[in-house]
């Protein structure tokens, strides 16, 4: 049985190895995510001493890896107000046109325009309902398959993939669909 439990202890130990070889493409989330289910797998098998034990650890690791490493994110966002040339290169000089929120905004409108800057700021221009025009500024960049919008009091990291002249973004609390206007 120690035998076992040793080769156990060195797959888990392989894995975060192998998947970790890819973090130079990921967030902190993510890195956070691969590295807290490892060690969660890894604790959860030496307190356990069984695959339930190291299952249970390794999902509790995982998420906790992923809320330390996405606060790390928003914490490096917001000591950084600016973004690298790489950084804002993948989307600047872009302007989207909201087609769907899912769930709706609290907010009603009847457009919602966002233009990608190359200095790394994004400004979206909404017509309410009630027609009045609100235009606001924020900060952005990109790091991997991740879009970082920020202000001062606020960071999102949004998951986002563009299809053609489609844009999905999700935020964690909406889903966001875009339409490209313009080249």
């Amino acid at each position: 049985m120690d035998g076992w439990k040793k080769a156990a202890g060195s797959g888990v130990l392989c894995t975060v190895l192998f998947l970790g070889a890819g973090c130079a493409t990921m967030d902190k989330s993510e890195m956070g995510a691969v590295g807290g289910a490892g060690v969660g797998a890894l604790v959860g098998q030496a307190i356990g001493h069984n695959t339930a034990g190291t299952l249970i650890g390794a999902g509790v690791g995982l998420g906790l890896g992923y809320i330390i490493g996405n606060e790390v994110d928003k914490s490096d966002a917001k000591k950084r107000q600016t973004a690298t040339h790489e950084e804002v290169q993948p989307l600047a000089n872009t302007t989207w046109q909201v087609v769907s929120v899912t769930p709706r905004p609290k907010k009603q409108y009847q457009s919602m325009i966002t233009r990608f800057n190359q200095d790394g700021t994004v400004t979206t221009t909404t017509t309410l309902a009630n027609g009045k025009v609100e235009t606001d500024t924020e900060s952005y960049r990109v790091v991997g398959a991740t879009l970082v919008i920020n202000k001062p009091n606020y960071v999102i990291n949004s998951r986002y993939r563009i299809d053609g002249n489609k844009m999905y973004m999700d935020t964690g609390d909406h889903s966001i669909v875009m339409q490209r206007v313009g080249s």
